[in-house]
Formats: C-alpha cells, sequence, structure tokens
C-alpha cells in the first residue's frame, strides 16, 4: 500500500515543480502512441493513460522547452508500454518469445535515427516509435547524448533478456547482482539522459566520466528505481507477480517475511538518500555540474511525488 512506503520512505528533501505545459503533451504524447498503434483504444490505451507518464516528465524537468518535455515523455511512454508488454501481456515471459522482439529492437538503435534509416518491418509498432524517438534526439545535433542514450537503450533491452530469463526459470536473482541489473531493467538511465538534454549547461565529457560523478549518476538511478520497487511492491504481491523486485530479492536471500523485507529495502533506500545527499553537497561546489545534479535532484523527487499519486500502482 502507498502507506505504508510513505511512512517507511524518507522524503527526498529537494524542490517539487511541475511543468505547465504538462497536461497539454499528455494529450500529445497519448495521440502518438495511438498513431503509431503502440495501443488500441481499449484497455492498454487506459492502462497507458493511469501511468501519467507526463506526469512524471513534467516534474523531472518543470522549466524545459516544450519539444524536449516531449521527448522525454514520449521516451517514458514507450518505455512504459515495453514494460507492459513483458510483465503483463506476456512478452517477457520467455527468454525465447521476447528474443525476436529484442533483435529488431537492436537493429532499429543500430540505426542511430538517421532519417533514411527507416525501423524494419519486423520491428511493429515499438520499433517505429523508438525510431521515431531516436531521429527526434538526432535532430537535437547533440551527437554525443544520442549515442549515450543509444547505449543506454541496448543495455535496457538486453536487461530485459535477463529478465525473462529469470521468470522462465523462477530464479531469484541474488542482492548484489539485482542491484546492478535494476539500473538497467528500470530504464532510469535513458530517461536521465533525455532528461539532461532539456537541462542547459551539461558538464563536458571529461567532468561527467569523473569517478565521483558517475558513482553519484548509479546513486540516483538506483533510489529511482528502488523507490518504485517500494511502491510497486504492493501491487506485485497482490498479483503473484514474478521476482523482479527488491523486497522480494531480500526476502529469498536473507529468509524474511514479505512485511520484514520491505522494512529492510526501505532502510536501504533511506541510507541510498543518505549517502545521496552527502554526495550531492561536495559536488554542488563545482558549478560545471549545476544542471546535472539538478536533473537528478529533479527525479528522484520526481519519482517519489508521482509514486504517491499516479494509478500505475494502485
Amino acid at each position: 500500500m502507498r502507506s505504508t512506503a510513505v511512512s517507511a520512505l524518507h522524503e527526498p528533501p529537494f524542490a517539487t515543480a511541475r511543468h505547465p505545459g504538462t497536461d497539454e503533451v499528455a494529450a500529445q504524447s497519448l495521440h502518438w502512441a495511438g498513431r503509431l498503434e503502440l495501443v488500441d483504444c481499449g484497455a492498454r490505451q487506459r492502462r497507458l493513460g493511469r501511468a501519467a507518464a507526463a506526469e512524471l516528465a513534467g516534474r523531472t524537468c518543470p522549466a524545459a522547452p516544450l519539444d524536449r518535455l516531449r521527448l522525454l515523455t514520449d521516451l517514458i511512454t514507450w518505455l512504459f508500454v515495453m514494460d507492459d508488454a513483458c510483465d503483463e501481456d506476456g512478452l517477457g515471459a520467455e527468454a525465447i518469445r521476447l528474443a525476436p522482439t529484442v533483435a529488431a529492437l537492436l537493429d532499429v538503435l543500430d540505426r542511430l535515427g538517421a532519417p533514411d534509416g527507416q525501423a524494419p518491418g519486423d520491428a511493429g509498432p515499438l520499433g517505429l516509435a523508438l525510431a521515431d524517438i531516436c531521429r527526434r534526439v538526432r535532430d537535437q545535433h547533440r551527437p554525443a547524448l544520442l549515442l549515450r542514450l543509444i547505449s543506454q537503450l541496448r543495455e535496457y533491452l538486453l536487461s530485459l533478456l535477463w529478465e525473462a530469463a529469470n521468470r522462465e526459470r523462477r530464479r531469484v536473482p541474488g542482492l548484489a547482482e539485482y542491484v546492478q541489473m535494476r539500473r538497467h531493467t528500470g530504464g532510469a538511465r535513458p530517461s536521465l539522459t533525455l532528461t539532461d538534454l532539456a537541462y542547459d549547461g551539461q558538464p563536458t565529457a571529461r567532468r561527467r566520466s569523473a569517478p565521483e560523478v558517475l558513482a553519484l549518476d548509479d546513486l540516483a538511478a538506483d533510489l529511482v528505481c528502488w523507490c518504485n520497487d517500494l511502491f510497486s511492491h504492493h501491487k506485485e504481491r497482490q498479483a503473484e507477480s514474478d521476482a523482479q523486485n527488491l523486497v522480494t530479492v531480500i526476502a529469498a536471500q536473507a529468509g524474511l517475511d514479505a512485511d520484514s523485507a520491505f522494512r529492510v529495502a526501505a532502510d536501504r533506500f533511506n541510507q541510498g538518500l543518505a549517502r545521496y545527499l552527502a554526495r550531492d553537497s561536495v559536488l554542488a561546489a563545482d558549478p560545471a555540474l549545476a544542471s546535472f545534479l539538478a536533473a537528478r535532484r529533479a527525479w528522484i523527487r520526481a519519482t517519489y511525488d508521482w509514486s504517491l499519486r499516479a494509478d500505475r500502482y494502485a
């Protein structure tokens, strides 16, 4: 239940804001998903609407140019559709079932959003939508950011095969393995990259690749994904879902009941948030990192606020 998560988690102490164009972009993104046949006019469309992708995006970049907010919203929409196809619609039940879709989508990514690189016919609506996102990112003329996004989306797709193999074999991964892979399966990294696109003044590649900056980036992705796991655990537990959740992994590894494991997972989030705040305060002395840090603070806060309101975990 949401009240359980709220009582167990420390609230991220970052400012909250919402883009004034959020509702407009929400309507545009749902229309985009329908036009490209990512969802039909039935239950899947209603499910996507309840997920409130624009609400999440609008809280992560409340002052972004409208086209960049729309781009981030469409990416989150695509990630939600892909996630639901795997988790709810059976595409990710077995690696052998998911593999052809992943191969077709990797083919799309290999084209790097080139305007003459049409999505292959076997990629389907997911491929067409992904190709459209990549093309629009390419049009921003930020080649380093485009390459980073493509790399992160490849990692995301390949991590879905890991999840599918776990489901197929009813395997519960170890905690260290899960934490590493969750950074990829959650789609946090490509989402952060498109949020960076919405914030001007990003650091140079040299500064961004510094070990202390990379460590903070990893921790931000962890906090986003762990928050997601804690708010979604009740729904997944009621549906007798698979073991792709931090709480379930901790329960299996430590031999705990679900409630005890939830408290351990919440403590992990709270301790991670404390470490994040300490590292953030050190890096904040560097003005070159101001936009980079602002984007990650916004994502941590936005995930918490969105999780309180969105029907996705109701």
